[in-house]
């Protein structure tokens, strides 16, 4: 019996697994995860980038007063209760006691109130959704949020999971908010950073004084188990590396798995991909300098647009997006619309020329900004650069790092048209094309088509809000949607307990050895 045992030992051994008294296997499970990331983080400060990848790594490392969990509403996390006012205008918010930063101090009201309204300050979708409120520390442990006027989804806003309201220690926001940015990342999250290495990876180890939130793991809510002892994104911009490293084991997970490589792997037991509709591709114009302040140039822009052909450039497998002019999930029932339509995916050269002639074109130069850090935002610029040669537009692409982008678009006098791949929000009026500091659009109709949703009697009344602003944004020419594409995420089939959300969450996920 000793010598049957020892043989199953050592099979147990070599497939990664240990023997329990009694025979039983159990797993044994390594202690880092390697994660392929497509692009360097232009920050880890989630108060001021409207970025995904922010959004993901900043995530593990920092907590909100509430996030969405997995039915998509808001659920306590740093915050224990709370309590609204009779005028809807006041929410009074208790704080979970005995929550440590990564420093080791105890977070208090203090750092919630300096926190929040650095965040208020520093994230477009703060200002346009929640301006005008106050955070007040009352005491140690409880904060109150009051507001200029009731907004009901006031909740759902601070639950955003992008451009996300992580709470830091007091010093820190307040040095932040002067200007400084953050000195250093410092949270309350089940994960700490370790190293930053920019270009290469970033480096989170667990934080063993990590205090978990009530509940079970429900998407950003509920227990955190830090499973893996460090978690590594390592920044892999070529798609084949990323494939090949997924495929020997270099890397545990692969996201933005390449989606032309998608049907080629699609076999391959070593791995398993997952493919889940995620987010709109889309063209975001100038609207107020030179020749893009011309309604009509803009104009002349959609109706050079082929659609189809960019989501095929972008995406490469038709099964991996649909063509919808809506800016939301074409299944949500309540915010689902293809309104304005008739400007969606035109393919009309001979329009688009005649609508050159009438906004007085002479051949201005159209820049076209764009990262090849990420591939179907790279290939969809293309697609349309050429699209845009074809109608006579001198149109030129300039091509960044992520980081360089992301500064470049967000300055009207540097670009004239970018394009972005941007996840489904919750509701349309936290959607980045509204959002003033996203690509300059500054007109009272998008402030007073989201008053007009938040104030709506109804959910009819609020879907035929949003119909009527998704239509504007099309008459004006601010933007187009090309299509919905899926995410494709990949990891090896030694993964475990990776929660596809907005983005990947890796709290519970493990890697068997």
């Amino acid at each position: 019996m000793k010598k049957a045992y020892g043989i199953l030992a050592l099979a147990a051994l070599l497939c990664g697994a240990f023997v329990l008294p009694g025979g039983a296997l159990a797993t044994e499970y390594r202690e880092e995860m390697n994660i392929a990331i497509t692009a360097n983080p232009p920050s880890l400060e989630p108060h001021s980038v409207n970025s995904n990848i922010v959004g993901a790594i900043g995530s593990h490392i920092y907590e909100p007063l509430f996030a969405m969990n997995a039915r998509h509403e808001p659920t306590a996390v740093l915050a224990e209760s709370y309590g609204v006012s009779a005028d809807g205008k006041v929410y009074t918010i208790k704080l979970r006691r005995g929550v440590k930063f990564h420093n080791g101090q105890e977070m208090k009201a203090e750092d919630v109130a300096a926190s929040m309204t650095h965040w208020l300050g520093a994230s477009g979708k703060a200002k346009a959704l929640l301006g005008g409120t106050v955070f007040a520390a009352d005491g140690d442990y409880t904060v109150t949020m009051t507001m200029p006027e009731a907004y009901g989804d006031a909740l759902s806003v601070l639950a955003a999971p992008v451009q996300f309201a992580a709470v830091y220690p007091r010093a820190l926001a307040e040095e932040a908010a002067a200007g400084k940015g953050l000195s250093t990342c410092v949270g309350t999250g089940p994960y700490r950073l370790k190293e930053w290495k920019q270009d290469q990876y970033v480096l989170l180890e667990r934080y063993d004084s990590y205090r978990q939130p009530a509940g079970e793991p429900s998407g950003f809510a509920g227990r955190k188990g830090a499973l893996t002892e460090r978690l590594c994104f390592r920044v892999v911009v070529d798609p084949a590396t990323r494939v090949a490293g997924l495929q020997t084991g270099q890397f545990d997970v692969v996201e933005d798995f390449p989606a032309d490589r998608y049907a080629e792997v699609a076999g391959d037991k070593s791995m398993v991909l997952r493919a889940k509709t995620s987010g709109t591709l889309n063209m975001f114009l100038n609207t107020t300098k030179g020749i893009m302040a011309n309604r009509k140039m803009r104009q002349a822009i959609l109706a050079a647009m082929n659609c189809s052909d960019v989501m095929l450039a972008s995406y490469g497998e038709p099964d991996l997006y649909i063509l919808d002019p809506g800016w939301c999930n074409p299944d949500d029932a309540l915010w689902g619309s293809d309104a304005g339509r008739e400007y969606y995916n035109q393919n009309n050269p001979e329009k688009a020329k005649k609508l050159l002639a009438e906004a007085g074109y002479e051949n201005e130069k159209i820049v076209l900004v764009t990262t090849a850090d990420y591939a179907e935002m790279y290939n969809a610029t293309l697609a349309a650069h050429d699209q845009l040669r074809k109608v006579g537009i001198n149109a030129e692409v300039q091509s960044y790092d992520f980081a360089t982008f992301m500064e470049r678009r967000s300055d009207p006098d540097k670009f004239s048209l970018f394009i972005t791949s941007n996840g489904y929000n919750m509701t349309p009026v936290q959607l980045a094309v509204l959002m003033k500091n996203w690509a300059g659009l500054d007109v009272p109709e998008i402030p007073e088509g989201i008053a007009a949703i938040r104030r709506a009697a109804s959910p009819e009344e609020a879907s035929k809000a949003w119909a009527e602003l998704q239509r504007f944004l099309y008459e004006y020419g601010a933007a187009i949607v090309f299509g919905h594409y899926s995410d494709v995420f990949g990891e090896s089939a030694r993964t475990e307990g990776v929660d596809l959300q907005r983005f990947a969450l890796y709290w519970n996920a493990r890697v068997a050895k």
